[in-house]
């Protein structure tokens, strides 16, 4: 049996033999004479007094909820204490109790089993009603307020309490840090002082508790507020980036679709005018040949023609004209062929009637790409020119967009063409820096025997179900830094109005989510940088509903 049930009991027995000796009927004695007095009854010895409650008990209990301490496991802390107090006084029993509406529970006990009592019975009940002193009870039994208190008539048999209140900031007494002995006794000024401070400490302790408690649910709540900005910030990322990559794609697509016009709108004009010479020009060949056998002719017959008509020869070198004429027919006809080429090509880059997939040769757009962009690859007075070199293998035609395909083919190029300028631009100015007193007036570069030919190197091969193109250059590199945010929107290393950075963010989109293949960039310093374009061979159902 615990000591709560000896308690529970020892109150039952108390009040149940009060009940029976008051409900006992007076025994009356046979009247000896009309004089006698019947014998007075006993006298009842009073129950325990029960403790008063404050006056400010709401405010009080109010006060204790807030430490949320009550029916807690025990805290090493705490326990501290009432050792300290049970050593300290020399008790065999030191609590930490605390008194709520209905019992004294404790948060530390040494010499206890309990962990309660009700709060009728509890010294520390009478304790708290004066925050301001401490209570000391030298011999309960001698107290008419303890004396049938059953913790001092059972067990525990408590003789001696002394307890200090446990006063909160605003002045709530909500326990005591107390010691009990089985014996009547006193404590020294000394012990007393020493139990007030450990009750300090222990009020510390309490208000210790609840501010690390607030703290956490502080931190708990920075947390969860720091989680949702986190998010927050991450989704407001997400939003930057696909507003970012509309952007980018609205001004490359107007720029391209700009620029798709002029070049159809320039070849159609350029077209229509070279035809005609073009389609001409055999006529002409005709009529200048057959203008050519009738002078041999009239030569041949009048070998001596008058003095005027042979003036007239050699003002005009005739002999010249008869040879030069049909080499100048000749080179026309390359030239008007050249034209066309040219219109040709520039019809296939823009492409404009075709929205939708077309099975095309990617070496057709390829080519139409270097040829518009063959007057960079030109020698200069500066820059020796680009070799371009095409290792180009058996491909099938491919299902894809070739206008905006053929616009990967331009940004790639360009770049490499870009890279390949820099580098040479450097060597050259390092070259003029080392040699500028070899260097002649004539303006000519000279030539570093060391240096490297600048080369763009292009191959194609079929794999599978894919068409695989290599776009290579022996330029300066990039780093790998560089490389991870090659494909980001508006990221650029080339200097201020030379460079948006959309070019190869918009490459990215078209191979990847517009085609459903695959752009890499391959490259390290000092040993140029290749990009590899796959393209399905037969473009994916999911690639046309994304376009519809």
């Amino acid at each position: 049996m615990d000591f709560i049930d000896e308690c529970i009991q020892a109150l039952y027995i108390h009040f149940s033999r009060t009940r029976h000796r008051q409900s006992i009927p007076k025994r009356r004695e046979p009247n000896l004479t009309n004089d006698a007095i019947p014998e007075p009854t006993p006298p009842i010895k009073a129950v325990s007094k029960s403790p008063p409650v404050p006056l400010n008990e709401e405010e009080r209990l109010k006060e204790l909820n807030q430490y949320k301490i009550i029916d807690t496991p025990p805290e090493e802390a705490f326990d501290d204490l009432t050792a300290l107090a049970a050593q300290i006084c020399g008790t065999p029993i030191a609590l930490i109790s605390l008194v709520d509406a209905h019992r004294q529970w404790f948060k530390s006990k040494i010499g206890v089993e309990a962990t309660e009592t009700p709060r009728e019975i509890a010294f520390c009940a009478h304790a708290i009603s004066k925050p301001d002193e401490m209570l000391v009870v030298p011999d309960a039994l001698e107290d008419e307020r303890f004396a049938n208190n059953p913790l001092v008539t059972h067990g525990p048999d408590i003789r001696f309490y002394a307890g200090t209140p446990l006063v909160t900031a605003n002045g709530f007494g909500i326990g005591t840090l107390c010691v009990l002995d089985r014996v009547p006794r006193n404590l020294t000024p000394a012990q007393l002082d020493a139990l007030q401070r450990l009750g300090r400490q222990a009020i510390a302790q309490l208000d210790l508790r609840i501010n690390v408690t607030k703290l956490e649910r502080t931190i708990t709540k920075s947390q969860r507020v720091e989680e949702a900005l986190r998010q927050t910030n991450k989704r407001l990322l997400q939003t930057l980036k696909t507003l970012r990559q509309t952007q980018a794609q609205l001004i490359q697509s107007e720029k391209m679709s700009s620029l798709g016009q002029l070049v159809a709108g320039v070849a159609h004009e350029i077209n229509n005018p070279v035809t005609f010479i073009h389609g001409n020009l055999p006529y002409v060949n005709d009529y200048v040949s057959d203008l050519l056998d009738l002078l041999s002719l009239y030569q041949q017959r009048y070998p001596d023609p008058d003095l005027d008509i042979q003036e007239k020869a050699e003002a005009i070198d005739l002999d010249f004209i008869t040879q030069d004429l049909p080499k100048t027919l000749s080179s026309m006809k390359v030239g008007t062929d050249r034209i066309h080429q040219i219109v040709k090509s520039l019809r296939s880059f823009s492409r404009l009637d075709e929205a939708k997939k077309k099975r095309v040769d990617i070496h057709e757009g390829i080519n139409s790409t270097l040829l518009i962009l063959q007057h960079r690859l030109k020698a200069t007075g500066v820059n020796p020119g680009i070799v371009v070199i095409k290792e180009y293998g058996i491909l099938p035609p491919v299902e894809c967009y070739p206008g905006p395909l053929n616009q990967v083919f331009m940004n790639i190029l360009s770049n490499a063409i870009d890279a390949l300028v820099e580098m040479e631009t450097e060597e050259w100015e390092l070259l003029t820096g080392k040699q500028k007193d070899a260097i002649s007036s004539s303006q000519f570069p000279i030539p570093n025997p060391q240096s490297k030919t600048p080369t763009i190197r292009i191959r194609t091969e079929a794999v599978e179900n894919s068409v695989l193109i290599s776009i290579a250059d022996n330029g300066s590199g990039i780093s790998e830094a560089i490389r991870e945010q090659i494909f980001d929107p508006f990221f650029t290393t080339k200097p201020v109005g030379k460079g948006t950075g959309i070019g190869l963010s918009i490459s990215y989109q078209i191979v990847v989510e517009k085609h459903k293949g695959v752009l890499k960039c391959l490259s390290e310093l000092g040993k140029g940088t290749e990009f590899l374009i796959e393209i399905p061979i037969q473009g994916s159902k999911e690639a046309d509903s994304d376009r519809s």
